[in-house]
């Protein structure tokens, strides 16, 4: 799936979760303390970011499949190696990388199964694989108290709990799968900081992902009805919100 929005907004829905857990998965995920790393669906580079500090930039490839995405990451990071492409067929040699990480991405891989696959083939041997995801069938993604909101209008809202990865164990047997050797699980947490309803309400109104899209394909009077709903599970703020991602390691064989 390829996100059609400015990179800047969907740094303004996502990037406040992302961030920090880009630093939780790469802690957790115990990486290599040398050789090259790959970011599958890097997105505007919350990973990158992480990867290019620990591994160094000209050490740092990326792929993702939305061109603007693609465009944003590499002027962050202009000595990377981003490539615009998709995971299900890496632009990459086999054994090629030391890491390769996917944060927030296999619910969004077209084929999840073939995506992990991919990335255990451009692995070396011995090499780490790993992926998160966020916890949407348990009510633990940040996006799950606007989806409680959008149920109430919309009773068949794609909540993303239906994605592959969005269950405890998803990520495990896509490793187990593709090949890997001692895989782990694990679930990791991040807690973000809004000021106030506002803050957290105006990013869903930007169009970006499954959540702010079909915000957006609502009629105006039920668009109201939704924001009526959050602003009453939410209250005036500020507030916490806490998000939980699964997330699974394992090495290539």
């Amino acid at each position: 799936m390829s996100f059609d929005v400015a990179a800047e907004a969907y740094d303004a829905f996502m990037g406040r979760f992302s961030a920090p857990l880009a630093e939780r998965f790469a802690d957790w995920a115990r990486l290599p303390r040398d050789g090259r790393a790959l970011d599958v669906g890097c997105g505007t580079g919350a990973l990158t970011s992480v990867l290019t500090a620990r591994f160094g930039e000209t050490e740092v490839a990326g792929v993702d499949p939305s061109a603007s995405f693609v465009e944003a990451a590499a002027s962050r990071f202009p000595w990377a190696d981003l490539r615009h492409g998709t995971a299900e067929a890496l632009p990459f040699d086999d054994d090629l990388f030391a890491a390769t990480l996917a944060e927030l991405v296999v619910h969004f891989m077209t084929d999840a199964a073939a995506g992990v696959r991919e990335m255990a083939r451009v692995t070396r041997p011995g090499g780490v694989v790993a992926v998160c995801v966020w916890d949407f069938a348990g009510g633990r993604a940040p996006q799950s108290r606007f989806f409680e909101s959008l149920r109430t209008v919309k009773a068949d809202a794609d909540d993303e709990t239906d994605r592959v990865g969005a269950h405890e164990g998803d990520l495990t047997a896509l490793l187990r799968d593709a090949g890997c050797l001692d895989v782990v699980g694990s679930e990791l947490s991040v807690s973000v900081d809004f000021a106030d309803f506002g803050d957290w309400w105006a990013p869903y109104t930007r169009g970006v992902s499954p959540a702010g899209a079909q915000l957006a394909a609502l009629a105006p009077e039920d668009r109201e009805r939704v924001r009526r709903h959050a602003h009453e599970i939410m209250g005036d703020g500020p507030f916490t919100v806490e998000a939980t991602a699964w997330a699974a390691r394992g090495v290539a064989p």
